[in-house]
């Protein structure tokens, strides 16, 4: 850096940003009422008759230039200024956008619920069931129970003896996690009503899927392989952020669940 350029460039650092835009401000305020009072002088010599100096008429002009100078620098920036600033916005709303439908990118959302209340979801179960025609499955009215202390809640719905629905509920009401219960002789091939229950629900935690989708999850969990060994069966696969698990607990018990995926 030579001597020159030592000597001006606080100069140069001190009309960056805002300062430019207090600069050309300023030379357009100056330059405009310095350009009327040249104007003004020129009418009042004019009309008594006296013959315009040639120095007036160099100054008026000049005055007129630094206010157009002025004006325009001060018109850019603001115009500059503005440009930034919806560049900036619409750089946001984009970053936004991409998370939303990219949530596994950002490591801060995290899914926490169903993302359903309980009466979406008796809606949505019974959509499906209609929709499939899946008979003695419809959820006439849930039964809500009593909330906890930490400001969560559960439902219940029995559909006969043997098969009984349970649900975790969030503060907001939001359905967190979804348990199928089943009562009867797990050495027994899984079939029937129990297996009907476990594709409705996927259907309806998931309302893109059809049934053949739902059937590739049960599939996925196991349940329709010729060589499972009942009593100690575990099985379990994660589809769009929900892990749904079969499990036997004894003999006489097993347990279907629709939890969101750690």
């Amino acid at each position: 850096m030579n001597e020159v350029q030592e000597r001006f460039l606080p100069a140069i650092t001190l009309l960056r940003g805002e300062n430019l835009q207090y600069l050309f401000t300023t030379l357009f305020i100056l330059g405009f009422i310095t350009f009327v009072g040249f104007l003004i002088l020129m009418i009042l010599s004019i009309r008594k008759g006296n013959r315009l100096p040639i120095r007036y008429i160099f100054l008026t002009t000049a005055c007129f230039a630094i206010a157009l100078i002025g004006l325009y620098g001060t018109l850019t920036l603001s115009s500059n200024s503005t440009q930034s600033e919806i560049d900036q916005a619409l750089e946001h709303e984009s970053s936004d956008a991409t998370t939303e439908k990219n949530p596994a990118t950002s490591p801060q959302i995290k899914l926490s619920c169903l993302h359903m209340t309980t009466d979406e979801f008796k809606n949505k179960f019974n959509g499906a069931v209609g929709k499939y025609r899946l008979n003695g499955l419809s959820i006439t009215r849930l039964n809500i129970l009593d909330s906890s202390e930490q400001g969560t809640g559960s439902f219940e719905y029995v559909f006969n003896d043997e098969l009984r629905l349970v649900g975790a509920v969030n503060a907001d009401e939001s359905i967190q996690e979804v348990r199928l219960y089943r009562t009867g002789d797990t050495r027994k091939p899984t079939g029937g009503i129990l297996l009907t229950a476990i594709a409705t629900l996927i259907l309806t935690t998931n309302s893109e899927y059809s049934y053949n989708d739902a059937q590739d999850v049960i599939q996925d969990i196991g349940l329709l392989d010729r060589d499972v060994n009942q009593p100690d069966f575990d099985g379990r696969t994660v589809r769009n952020g929900l892990e749904y698990r079969f499990s036997v607990q004894d003999h006489d018990h097993s347990t279907f669940e629709i939890t969101v995926a750690k």
